[in-house]
Formats: structure tokens, C-alpha cells, sequence
């Protein structure tokens, strides 16, 4: 049975994306404004949720949901280890630690997992299609404003393996829709999308203290009392 679960999935987590891309973190990120402490924090988040998501998709790669949309070209994990020996050095595993609100994450995908394996789709689409959909405008605002080597601390944004994103997100679109699930399953997968979009915003929200610090509370406040205009920090299933 086909629930056109990918426009579903785009329709029903609009108000949520909305809400993401307005995060007084994201829009700084958007405007250029990136502090090189706050970011190397969500690297380390990041490489936390990522792990978590990783071992539970490799662990269920033949479950008949999981299956349909496993692909290991997507995997964050490698990249992110690539970025925190850049930001962190040599000994980055023993320099970093989740935040609060990205254990809250990674507890979720592990919950999930056990209970309900079919919506860790909701979690793969949440965060691949958006790093697919945004990741090189991400990876140039962040080069610019850290002053970063092309190719330096960015690895994250990098997939070598797809030579053509917009025909890889159409096949793994069409893959979601194929699923071998009930609109109620499909429901559910919307709802726990809307709640990784809300677990998203809180490791962002989490990093606006950093932020502040930095440039200060004047310009922090300027910078958001303009309206972002757009966003890629959030997918667009479009």
C-alpha cells in the first residue's frame, strides 16, 4: 500500500520547519554569524546523534521498513569524526560530551528503535535530506565565516559518494513512498518527524548561550529581530 509518505512527511512538518529555521541560532548561521566555539559544539552533538542513528540503522539494516531507506552513502559518522580532530585535536574523544539536549536525541533514537524501528525514518528524513538539501550553501557560509582551508572542518556537508543530489533525494523520496506501511504508520512517522525537528531546535537553542557570549547580546538581538527569509538548515521535501 503507498501512502505518498514523502509529501506527507513535507506537508505535515511545515510549522515545524518554520519554527527550526527561526531559532535565533540557525538565523545567525544563515546571516554569516558563526562562532567558532558554539559551532564546534554542534559538531560534537552532531557526531553523538549521528552515532546513534548509524548503529540502530546498521543494526536493523534487513528490518522490512529500515530497509527501504538504508543507504550507508548517507552515514555522518566518518565525516564528523574528520571535523572534531579539526576542532578539538588528536585526542577529540576525550574533549567532547553531548549536550543535554543531544542525549535527549540520542536516547529517542534508541527508544525508537527497540519500540517502533519504522520511525527511524522519521529521523532519517529529518536530518540526511536536510544535510542533503542545504549542506553546501551550510558548508560555504561556514568556510566564510571561520575562515576556513576549502575542505577543512567541513567534512560533515560532504557526500563524495553522490555525484547528483537532487536525483538521489527523488529516488529516496520515491523509496519512502514505497514503504510497506499503513497510513497509521504513516501518521506516527509524521509525528516523531515533527518531534526530531523539536529535538533539533533544542541542541540549537542550547549553543545561543555560546553565541551570545561572543558577539555579544546587541548584536545577537539585531540580528534576530530581522526575519530569516529562508532556510536550509531543515529539509525541503519539495
Amino acid at each position: 500500500m503507498s501512502v505518498n509518505l514523502a509529501t506527507q512527511l513535507r506537508e505535515g512538518t511545515k510549522t515545524s520547519h518554520t519554527m527550526a529555521e527561526n531559532v535565533g541560532f540557525v538565523r545567525c548561521f544563515l546571516r554569516g554569524v558563526v562562532e567558532k566555539n558554539s559551532y564546534r559544539k554542534l559538531v560534537a552533538d552532531l557526531y553523538f546523534v549521528y552515532s546513534a542513528m548509524e548503529e540502530e540503522f546498521d543494526r536493523l539494516k534487513d528490518h522490512p521498513v529500515v530497509s527501504k531507506i538504508y543507504f550507508p552513502l548517507l552515514h555522518r559518522k566518518a565525516s564528523l569524526e574528520k571535523d572534531l580532530q579539526y576542532y578539538f585535536g588528536s585526542d577529540w574523544k576525550s574533549s567532547v560530551k553531548a549536550s543535554k539536549p543531544a542525549q535527549k536525541y540520542v536516547d529517542r533514537i534508541h527508544q525508537v528503535a527497540q519500540e517502533s524501528p519504522e520511525l527511524l525514518v522519521a529521523h532519517s528524513y529529518t536530518r540526511y535530506l536536510g544535510d542533503l538539501s542545504g549542506g553546501q550553501i551550510l558548508k560555504k557560509i561556514a568556510v566564510n565565516a571561520m575562515n576556513l582551508n576549502d575542505g577543512v572542518g567541513t567534512a560533515f556537508y560532504e557526500f563524495p559518494e553522490i555525484d547528483d543530489e537532487k536525483a538521489f533525494k527523488d529516488m529516496y523520496r520515491a523509496a519512502m513512498n514505497d514503504l510497506p506501511i499503513e497510513q497509521e504508520a504513516a501518521d506516527r512517522i509524521v509525528e516523531e518527524a515533527n518531534d526530531a525537528f523539536g529535538r533539533n531546535m533544542e541542541m540549537f537553542k542550547e549553543l545561543e548561550g555560546n553565541l551570545i557570549k561572543a558577539i555579544g547580546v546587541m548584536v545577537f538581538n539585531s540580528l534576530n529581530r530581522r526575519r530569516s527569509k529562508g532556510s536550509t538548515m531543515a529539509p525541503s521535501a519539495s
